[in-house]
């Protein structure tokens, strides 16, 4: 669980207090005993209102699980990407309060301070819509205008990659390998595939008149090409490139402007100190907000087990809730065992279900679908969407 990228999942259970909650947890420790690590999920006594409004607020809150765990992943999988290079320490950044998910989900106490227990199920629900609703937009906001500086920088260091044909040339290039403020002349780029390079340079001069014979100098050799510069009087500029592309040599549209390009490496520095200055600010951003998406989707798992306990178990309340953390390769085997402690509970059986392929529901439901008790799982893989 402490690694955000794992399948580990939690199991939200819940089953009625019978004598007593505290029989009821004796009772799942003993037929968990080497199959699981078990804590109680503390869900404090909260206002039930009607049964008719539980009914209603069942299915409201099954949505608004679902944005939850989609604006919680969306946000951390965000928080992966921004990190770049150092997206191996996500996992100290992913905090609620000073607690990692781990401490958060198997420690649970409930936040009276954010959502008081005065507060109606109904209120206290959307309260966490709200929640969820305003950081899912302060996200997209955050997120589109740190992407747009970020995708022109990357942009502009594209063109400083790649081969001699696509590249941004200015590096390569300085003053003098031009012939500059002429009327008449002008000096272009050629890139030559280095195969080539010597039909080049026994034959530019010929592509066209008013070809300055001796002019092409090699600048640069990159890969399988090479970058030439040739001088011409500009009036035969389109003859050349036509006869140069004839011949597999390709001119490259640029020219010499200094102060241009002293602005593009000042922009792409402006760019970069601005990447820097948001960066902080937003790896706060998110790390605070991480905490409350996540607080706030628990408590939200902590009201529907609530809600689908009263519903499920009847008045007055009386049930106990657990978290269930499955030991590796035990789920089949764990989830029979508590089919097997809690199949009176199936209304629908005709007899003790023995084991989690027998029971009657499995006809329509299917065996991942059916549960005799109080059951939601907590996924914890909150990266790459896996689920």
């Amino acid at each position: 669980l402490e690694d955000p990228m794992s399948t580990q999942e939690f199991w939200l259970i819940s089953a009625p207090g019978e004598k007593g909650a505290n029989e009821a947890w004796d009772k799942l420790e003993k037929c968990t005993n080497n199959l699981a690590a078990n804590n109680k999920f503390n869900i404090p006594d909260l206002k039930v209102g009607t049964l008719d409004q539980l009914v209603g607020l069942s299915d409201d809150l099954s949505k608004l699980d679902s944005a939850a765990e989609q604006v919680t992943r969306k946000l951390v999988q965000y928080f992966a990407e921004v990190l770049e290079d150092n997206k191996d320490k996500l996992t100290d950044h992913l905090q609620i309060g000073n607690k990692d998910m781990h401490t958060y989900v198997t420690r649970f106490q409930w936040e009276g301070a954010k959502y008081p227990l005065k507060q109606s199920l109904k209120v206290l629900s959307e309260i966490i819509g709200k929640q969820v609703t305003q950081i899912d937009n302060d996200l997209k906001a955050k997120a589109l205008g740190y992407n747009n500086l970020k995708n022109t920088l990357a942009s502009i260091d594209r063109k400083a990659t790649g081969s001699l044909m696509t590249k941004d040339l200015a590096d390569l290039v300085k003053a003098d390998d031009f012939v500059l403020e002429s009327e008449y002349l002008q000096t272009l780029l050629v890139v030559v595939p280095k195969l080539s390079s010597k039909e080049w340079e026994a034959t530019y001069a010929s592509f066209s008149t008013m070809v300055v014979p001796g002019s092409s100098k090699l600048i640069a050799e990159e890969g399988e090409f090479s970058l030439y510069t040739v001088t011409m009087f500009k009036k035969v500029i389109d003859e050349f490139k036509n006869a140069a592309r004839e011949k597999k040599f390709m001119v490259r549209d640029f020219v010499y402007d200094e102060e241009s390009l002293k602005a593009g490496k000042n922009e792409r520095d402006k760019l970069v100190a601005e990447k820097q200055r948001q960066y902080a600010p937003l790896i706060r951003w998110l790390k605070i907000n991480f905490g409350e998406i996540f607080a706030a989707y628990i408590h939200l798992k902590a009201l529907r087990v609530f809600v689908e306990s009263v519903l499920r178990y009847g008045l007055p309340v009386n049930f106990q809730a657990a978290v269930v953390e499955p030991n590796k390769g035990s789920s089949k085997k764990l989830r029979s065992e508590l089919n097997k402690l809690y199949s009176h509970l199936d209304g629908s059986a005709a007899g003790p279900i023995d084991t989690f392929e027998d029971s009657p529901a499995l006809m329509s439901l299917g065996v991942n679908e059916y549960y005799p008790y109080v059951f939601f799982a907590l996924k914890m893989d909150l990266v790459d969407g896996k689920r």
